[in-house]
């Protein structure tokens, strides 16, 4: 049966996912900085394309990208053009590129559909979702940003499409669960019974706070911590006594797991919030569930929670091997196109 290899290029990780058939057999998720150097992604793709060829050829190469917005491109349009490129120079003609309601395009034809292809990784998810329920609120939170998509009569009912509109619907929020800085997640929060205000510093990320509530895989915190420093507990509350003008050693250990709570809870009512908004102007009935995807599952569960609703892991939706369901979810575009090119080729 034909392989087809699905690719999500974003700015900070590859990820890819190997499929015979419609059966998802492998997932991959690798560092990827592309705002440092191009380089990081001619490795990524060579570490991939190496493992997945090992166990046999591969019939079609399905991609979509989020990559294009990464600041080392003047703009979206030399993103989409230089990132295709450099794919296609690597995986050969039998290159699909993901264009949303476009469908796949040729590389030849990548140009032609800039707005369709830049940051269509969500529509690709949202759209296999799609082909399994007629409703439900698929919710994908990866490292620095969060999608939030009505699916109703099997349909993706998005009113956004671009980054510029989903922004301005409610459907993009920029919160993730590892590489958002705390900054960006409180302004003030209470520390020994008074608000403080929180330093505009990038002196921690949502990665601290996930590994000081016990909720962080350490798989999925690939980068660098905001210092450069030690990924431990105690290094997590050290980076986090300095957005608040402290010092670890100032306060208990629960003090900070405390804290981090506090930043915890200020991120999901960022989603919640966004969710509302979306759901405002799409009521979906009660019954339908919150299709949870990417690293931050264990937020989005919280989540699914306080909405009353059901959840479906997006695992739940495909054919695959039992030891690839976790790195699955967490990489949902990949294993979407790699879906999706299968059904139309």
């Amino acid at each position: 049966m034909a392989r087809t290899l699905g690719f999500d290029v974003g700015g900070a990780h590859l990820k890819a996912a190997l499929a015979e058939g419609k059966r998802i057999l492998r997932v991959w998720q690798l560092p990827t900085p592309i705002w440092t150097g191009l380089e990081h992604l001619d490795r990524a793709l060579e570490t991939i394309l190496s493992e997945a060829t090992a166990s046999g050829p591969i019939a079609r190469h399905a991609v979509t990208m989020t990559g294009e917005l990464s600041d080392i491109f003047a703009d979206r349009a030399e993103g989409v053009e230089r990132l295709t490129g450099i794919l296609a120079g690597r995986l050969g003609e039998e290159l699909a590129i993901y264009a949303g309601p476009d469908g796949f395009v040729a590389p030849d034809a990548a140009t032609r559909h800039v707005r369709s292809i830049g940051s269509a990784n969500w529509h690709a998810s949202a759209a296999l979702a799609a082909a399994s329920l007629d409703e439900a609120l698929f919710v994908d939170m990866g490292s620095t940003t969060t999608d939030i998509i009505p699916v109703s009569g099997g349909k993706v009912c998005a009113a956004g499409y671009t980054d510029a509109e989903r922004l301005l619907t409610g459907e993009l929020i920029y919160q993730g669960y590892t590489r958002t800085a705390l900054m960006a997640v409180a302004a003030h929060v209470p520390v020994d019974g008074r608000a403080t205000a929180v330093m505009n510093e990038y002196f921690a990320t949502m990665a601290d706070v996930q590994r000081l509530t016990d909720t962080l895989d350490e798989a999925d915190d690939l980068h660098p911590a905001a210092d450069g420093k030690a990924k431990t507990v105690a290094g997590s509350q050290a980076r986090l006594a300095r957005m608040v003008g402290r010092d670890a050693a100032e306060s208990a250990d629960e003090a900070w797991e405390r804290l981090a709570w506090v930043f915890a809870e200020a991120q999901l009512r960022h989603l919640h919030d966004g969710v509302l908004q979306v759901l405002s102007r799409l009521i979906l009935s009660d019954e339908a569930p919150v299709v949870i995807a990417g690293t931050g599952r264990p937020v989005l569960r919280r989540l699914a929670a306080r909405l009353n609703r059901g959840v479906v892991d997006y695992s739940d939706l495909f054919d695959c091997a039992r030891d690839a369901r976790e790195a699955l979810s967490r990489a949902g575009p990949a294993a979407a196109v790699a879906v999706l090119a299968t059904s139309v080729g």
